[in-house]
């Protein structure tokens, strides 16, 4: 079997099982418990977890009562390493992590691939961390899952939506967007650069650029696709490196976000 490699752990988060293993479960442990809705879609910061961690797990805590009826994952994240047109899944069979391997879904992969915006490249994979850093969450909070990752480049909102369209699916499809906020700003001018982003997505407006949000392209795609399905969006927590890693001269914004659809829509 064909499987991409981790390429970011030891940097990002643990390269050893057991202290991944352990970091994830502190952090998943240090929410507050509550009664809400089970998420078809979740948006999730993606940088180390020293600094974004517990805002991820604001996130990931939500699927607790889903967690056996979820089996795949169509996950898209920002291209950081490599100029891409559209968006691009994998050519690698499997994801792997220090905590297991998961398989990419073949059957959702070749629909994807018909579209033209859509290609495969394990190139646009092999170092990309914006994706790598969700799966061992995923790992965690969910039992046997299949995982369609996509890196998003160069790509309009409706082409996104698109895609998200094609591979919605019902209950069993958990809809994953990764994404920080703004990048190396005082933490005061992040403060309010970040508000107004929050207030652009709980508005789903799908109008982002790249300096309000480095996964814009895949957050627009969503808002697109949300907007017409009459989606509720919920802010789970914001905050900055600055909150999180204690330097405030030059941080890097984080939010959550959990997405549900209407009642009507979950019969």
């Amino acid at each position: 079997m064909h499987i991409r490699p981790p390429a970011v752990a030891g940097m990002f988060y643990p390269d050893d099982e057991a202290v991944l293993a352990r970091e994830i479960r502190d952090y998943l442990a240090a929410v507050p418990a509550r009664q809400a809705p089970a998420p078809k879609v979740l948006i999730v910061p993606h940088a180390g977890y020293i600094y974004s961690g517990a805002v991820a797990a604001r996130a990931y805590a939500r699927l607790a009562p889903v967690r056996a009826t979820i089996s795949r994952v169509v996950l898209l994240g920002p291209a950081h390493r490599v100029p891409i047109r559209g968006l691009a899944l994998p050519v690698a069979e499997a994801y792997a992590t220090p905590l297991g391997s998961v398989r990419i879904d073949a059957e959702g992969a070749a629909a994807a691939l018909k579209l033209p915006q859509v290609t495969a490249s394990d190139v646009a994979h092999n170092l990309e961390h914006s994706l790598e850093v969700q799966v061992p969450f995923l790992q965690s909070v969910l039992d046997d899952f299949t995982l369609l990752p996509f890196a998003v480049g160069a790509a309009t909102p409706a082409q996104v939506a698109e895609v998200l369209d094609l591979l919605w699916g019902g209950p069993e499809t958990l809809i994953l967007i990764s994404s920080d906020l703004s990048h190396f700003h005082p933490y005061a001018a992040a403060q309010g650069i970040d508000r107004g982003t929050v207030g652009t997505i709980l508005a789903c407006e799908p109008t982002l650029d790249h300096e309000q949000a480095c996964g814009a392209t895949p957050i627009n795609g969503l808002l697109l696709s949300a907007r017409r399905r009459g989606m509720k969006i919920e802010l789970l927590d914001l905050r900055n490196s600055g909150d999180t890693a204690g330097d405030r001269s030059r941080v890097v914004g984080y939010a959550a976000f959990a997405l549900s659809e209407p009642a009507r829509e979950q019969n």
